[in-house]
């Protein structure tokens, strides 16, 4: 069973921001659920994960991600 990493997203306007940020990191290869009403991101963690990446598709999608 694959671990999950939880990030707090900040930005988001609505639902429809959430499946966009899913949909990106999806394209990308990043198995990810994103919650608008808990302003989290949970992504799957196979051992490989590249937070780094994560950060990127999340920023250039408008909006910011927290690490911490």
């Amino acid at each position: 069973m694959a671990k999950t990493k939880t990030y707090k997203v900040n930005g988001m306007d609505c639902t429809s921001c959430a499946m966009m940020i899913e949909s990106d990191l999806e394209d990308e290869g990043i198995k990810a659920k994103c919650s608008f009403a808990k302003e989290t991101l949970e992504v799957e963690d196979n051992g490989k994960l590249d937070e780094d990446k994560i950060k990127k598709v999340v920023e250039d999608s408008g909006y910011s991600l927290s690490t911490n």
